[in-house]
């Protein structure tokens, strides 16, 4: 989707489609900004005859459409609820963008404008990236398998372009900064709903790998893949175990952003970097700890966090975030068969800690213990931040709402909670006590990849703990919001990408933080 920035009148533009985003108002009162008020002159007064009998009130997600006979050009003007208007913040512009293009979708309407309301307290920038953000994000459809489909359906449009129109000129540098920005991170997260989405026979690890190659490429990231045979030479017998079940092999990925675009394998550096690791696990069977069947088939999203990393570093070299940025994806599929590792398996990962199996079916902290220590090792970050659908107990705790958000460094843990805030994607503190390292140790390894239902997604964290080790490090637990069945403002069924945005948001924080 192609979005603008405009100080032109709707006429001027042109379009299929206008959307008019509008405060709620009190009850029995008329109130329209004096823009809207000139607009509604021009149509004959139909928004103020709307509001008038009660039809429109502004509410948050109400919309009305409305198709007046002439005056400005375009054939349907319609009205969306902001909500209260003191309470109107840049997720609520998100949610009027999404919504907005959803209808204009669901209306063939390929070219649509929309009124940026006069919220004094936003800047243009800021007001053009949430717009932005929230239509393209709104705009996107997982229908790879559907094109050409002769079952009878009407398929929604697409939307092809959007023009936001500001009041003033004067605007139009900072609010054109600000839509470039909020296009190109909703389109990294739509990069990483696209690879959540795919079904497992068309993603497996080498695929997923052969995907991040192909972003690689065309944004100037450096990447490098480790196979099995690099894999055994490091001593990585944790990913290797739960890969080792599959006929599709488990991989490596590393991506590396670095200031100024270089290119090139990652490698040390004089400056430390921050470093993303991603659960990339292309689907979820549980293994030898087979899942029951109902909802087998959304294990498709279990690398979701792998997908959040592949978006953010794309993010990162499109937006020229002036930080050295690793990402870390171990990616695996956990089948059950002749090979695949057991209950009472014991382990040894990249770092020569051993771990007891005793589920099968916890098999993405296992990844993630030789993906954290080779980023750890290798690269000696300043800081790291990982991204996995690990436990279903985080799901029971924070439902769909919240991320799981732990860690073992107090400044990061409030930076990347600040950021969730700011993006919309909330991440929610939750405990990681020694008691939890504790319920982690084995009695015949030095950790045991479970604990039990008990605190179930502290106690995973502190697993992960163990190979972040003294490093300042974030765990963002996103078994809950890695993907939903209901549709919501700009966010349709399937995955979300949730994780793109936090953590480019997060990334700048951390330039000017010290984590000391």
């Amino acid at each position: 989707m192609l979005v603008t920035a405009e100080a032109k009148s709707p006429a001027e533009v042109g379009g299929e489609l206008l959307a008019v985003p509008l405060t709620q108002l009190p009850k029995g009162e008329l109130r329209l900004p004096a823009r809207v008020a000139a607009l509604d002159r021009e149509i004959g007064g139909r928004i103020a005859a709307v509001i008038e009998s009660g039809d429109f009130r502004g509410k948050s997600g109400q919309t009305l459409c409305l198709y007046p006979d002439g005056g400005i050009g375009i054939r349907r003007v319609l009205l969306v609820g902001l909500g209260d208007e003191a309470a109107a913040d840049v997720e609520a512009l998100r949610c009027v963008a999404g919504t907005a293009v959803g209808q204009a979708a669901s209306r063939q309407a390929a070219r649509m404008t929309l009124l940026v309301p006069a919220l004094r307290r936003m800047r243009p920038a800021a007001l053009a990236r949430a717009l932005a953000e929230g239509a393209v994000l709104g705009g996107y459809r997982f229908d790879t398998y559907r094109k050409n489909a002769k079952n009878g359906d009407d398929p929604p449009g697409e939307v092809a372009s959007l023009a936001l129109l500001f009041e003033r000129a004067g605007d139009l540098r900072e609010a054109r900064s600000g839509a470039r920005e909020g296009t190109i991170l909703a389109e990294s997260q739509n990069l990483a709903r696209d690879l959540s989405n795919e079904p497992a026979n068309v993603l497996p690890p080498s695929e997923l790998a052969r995907r991040a190659q192909k972003v690689a490429r065309e944004v100037g990231l450096g990447c490098r893949v480790l196979g099995v045979p690099e894999m055994r030479r490091l001593g990585m017998g944790a990913i290797l175990a739960v890969g080792q079940g599959s006929a599709h092999p488990p991989r490596l990925v590393i991506l590396e952003h670095r200031p100024g675009g270089a290119r090139g394998p990652a490698r040390k550096r004089a400056s430390a970097p921050v470093c993303v690791i991603g659960k990339g696990i292309t689907f979820d069977s549980g293994g030898i700890s087979i899942k029951p069947a109902q909802g087998m088939d959304e294990m498709k999203h279990d690398m979701s966090g792998a997908a959040a990393v592949v978006g953010a570093l794309r993010a990162c070299a499109l937006l020229r975030i002036p930080m050295h940025v690793i990402g870390v994806i171990g990616a695996a599929e956990n089948m059950p068969s002749g090979t695949a590792y057991r209950p009472g398996d014991i382990v040894t990962s990249m770092s020569g800690k051993t771990i007891e199996i005793l589920n099968t079916d916890a098999e993405g902290r296992v990844v993630l213990a030789d993906a954290l220590h080779y980023a750890r090792s290798n690269f000696e970050p300043r800081a790291m931040i990982d991204l996995a659908t690990l436990t279903g107990a985080c799901v029971v705790a924070l439902g769909k709402w919240a991320t799981g958000l732990f860690g073992n460094h107090e400044k990061l843990v409030d930076l990347v909670r600040k950021a969730g805030d700011a993006t919309g994607e909330k991440a929610w503190p939750m405990p990681l006590w020694e008691d939890h390292r504790k319920a982690v140790r084995s009695e015949v390894a030095q950790l045991k990849n479970t604990s039990g239902r008990d605190a179930g997604s502290s106690t995973a964290a502190a697993f992960l703990a163990a190979f972040a080790e003294n490093t300042p490090w974030v765990h963002l637990d996103i078994a809950g919001t890695g993907w939903t069945t209901k549709a919501a403002a700009y966010q349709p069924r399937g995955a979300t990408g949730v994780g793109v945005r936090l953590v480019v948001e997060a990334l700048r924080g951390l330039r000017e933080a010290r984590l000391d």
